[in-house]
């Protein structure tokens, strides 16, 4: 046979059974920007009996707006995107080639587990395939689009990877089958309700749900944005004047240009927000405590945790806008790994050497000031807004509850934890903070401690 016509219609069978989701690759990426990769790659499955074309993934280079990415594509119409040892080899070289050019990876998952016909051998592929995963965390960004039904162990990329998408009423997301969880649970659940965003929503692995491919997009160029532009000059002198008037964490969100919150529905009284202050892309966390201030529990501290992760992966600067009374005071709280997942943070916090600054809006007591305010935990610089409040207990009750002895000088007790007392003056009077200031002029502070600290 002509090998010219061999090729076209060996090209024309790779097309027609990838036909689908490329047509998703495309809609994703910048017009005919799509190189793939391994387009030949070809095994045989003894169980199903057939030769499958592009082993049910496509790889490939492409941009959006301009920035490059390796794509990963799972072919759903092959196999179910039936997961093969050949399948996670190809993608492993792409991970390859995407650590050797430093640039970041795009997922677009779509499968209900391993193809069963291979047995253990593609066991051996998942596990190459998710070290390879996170071996390039902090290499290189990774992102991770759940467009459809994800099942079995590739689910662990969407845990892996820095950011993970889902689509409204569409992805489902489970480390078994939503069917086999469903019957477990002596319930009729859809696979929605067991591995859809709000079903998830504390395991801390959506990053953003969003309403279609265009969607993603969007967001994934305005990460880039922050990320890759360089500095630029900043207006020292621009205030926030809302601030004086009200500060909550939805007014102090103001400050930033291009705010970009993650994880919006995973313990949303921690806001993990990527944006810049005067051009500077920082990592914030922004506590939203209400009228209470927030209690910290473990899963509020993994966020954070993985969160500082990012920023020490990425070279972020790190600040935190302060409203945390301490841990939790309650039994579920004292037999959980609250503890230590605040130890890990700080060995986190620890490892980034970028600048680390502190804003105490509203309360900073107890623990909550040593682990997002004190430094002595690494924070460069800390300022305090002129009504927030810094002692080691919340009120004179609490600290006669926690001081409880018939010896203890009530009168002295109420003396030394009366509000007046946590005044942030009597903190900066022994310079752990470096500045009280009117909560509308925060922004100036923190851009000029930026140019001064970030490197």
């Amino acid at each position: 046979m002509d090998k010219i016509q061999l090729l076209q219609e060996r090209k024309a069978k790779i097309m027609e059974a990838g036909k689908e989701i490329r047509q998703r690759i495309n809609a994703l990426v910048d017009e005919d920007s799509f190189v793939e990769l391994s387009a030949f790659s070809f095994s045989k499955n003894d169980f199903y009996g057939e030769e499958v074309a592009g082993e049910g993934v496509v790889t490939g280079f492409a941009t959006l707006s301009g920035y490059p990415f390796y794509i990963v594509a799972q072919n759903y119409k092959v196999l179910d995107g039936g997961v093969s040892k050949a399948n996670c080899d190809k993608i492993a070289k792409c991970l390859d080639a995407a650590e050797k050019n430093c640039t970041p990876v795009i997922y677009v998952l779509n499968t209900r587990g391993v193809q069963v016909g291979e047995g253990v051998t593609v066991l051996e592929g998942l596990g190459k395939l998710l070290l390879r995963s996170t071996q390039l965390k902090g290499v290189v960004p990774q992102y991770v689009i759940v467009d459809g039904e994800v099942y079995g162990s590739a689910a662990m990329l969407a845990a892996i990877a820095d950011f993970t998408f889902f689509m409204e009423k569409k992805s489902v997301l489970a480390v078994n089958s939503p069917f086999v969880l469903s019957a477990k649970a002596g319930k009729n659940l859809t696979a929605e309700e067991v591995g859809g965003v709000k079903a998830l929503d504390k395991t801390g692995i959506p990053s953003f749900e969003v309403a279609d491919i265009d969607g993603v997009r969007n967001t994934i160029i305005s990460i880039c944005e922050l990320v890759e532009i360089p500095v630029i000059d900043a207006e020292l002198n621009e205030s926030a004047p809302v601030l004086n008037e009200c500060v909550t964490a939805d007014t102090l969100m103001s400050i930033f240009e291009m705010p970009i919150e993650i994880c919006a529905n995973y313990e949303p009284e921690v806001k993990t927000v990527l944006g810049r202050l005067g051009g500077i892309t920082v990592a914030a966390v922004v506590f939203d405590g209400g009228e209470n201030g927030v209690e910290l529990t473990a899963a509020k501290l993994a966020k954070i945790k993985n969160f500082t992760e990012f920023a020490c992966c990425y070279g972020l600067p790190f600040i935190t806008f302060t409203d945390v009374k301490g841990i939790c005071p309650c039994m579920c709280a004292n037999n959980s790994r609250v503890m230590k997942e605040a130890a890990e943070y700080l060995d986190m916090l620890d490892t980034i050497d970028t600048a680390k600054i502190a804003v105490v809006y509203k309360k900073a007591v107890g623990l909550g000031y040593s682990l997002f305010a004190s430094k002595s935990v690494g924070f460069d610089y800390t300022c305090a807004f002129a009504n927030a409040k810094i002692a080691l207990f919340d009120s004179v009750q609490g600290a006669q509850i926690e001081l409880a002895d018939e010896k203890a000088d009530k009168a002295a007790l109420t003396a030394r934890y009366a509000d007046e007392n946590a005044d942030p003056i009597n903190a900066a009077k022994d310079g752990y903070i470096d500045a009280v200031i009117e909560p509308q002029f925060v922004k100036q502070y923190l851009i000029a401690s930026l140019q001064m600290l970030a490197r």
